[in-house]
């Protein structure tokens, strides 16, 4: 196997399944879409994708290779899949509280 696929598979593998999660959190809740909005949904996405790059990255540098060679690949995909789900957890609740912050500040504006 290509040694740069062989080092990235965990990533590769679970790219559908962070397409998917990715999808829902662009896609829902469907209004506000403006600028603002989609620029942060941008940014979250892009740094969730980097934190789970740099998951596999860690997992598989400071995996334990005694238990076998696939503990390697085990360690790096979950703690890849922990970081994504954290990232974007996190960017969900920072994305709630700001469009209601501002459908509050619209409201008072009117």
């Amino acid at each position: 196997m290509n040694p740069l696929i062989a080092s990235n598979l965990a990533l590769i593998l679970f790219l559908p399944w962070y397409a998917i999660l990715g999808a829902l959190f662009w896609f829902y809740p469907r209004q506000p879409r403006d600028g603002a909005r989609r620029l942060f949904d941008v940014a979250s996405l892009a740094l969730a994708l980097a934190a789970a790059a740099a998951g596999t990255s860690w997992g598989l540098a400071n995996a334990n290779p005694q238990p076998g060679v696939m503990w390697r690949q085990v360690l790096a995909t979950s703690v890849s899949y922990g970081l994504f789900l954290a990232m974007l957890t996190l960017a969900l609740l920072v994305r709630r509280v700001w469009l209601r912050q501002r459908a509050a500040s619209d409201a008072q504006a009117r």
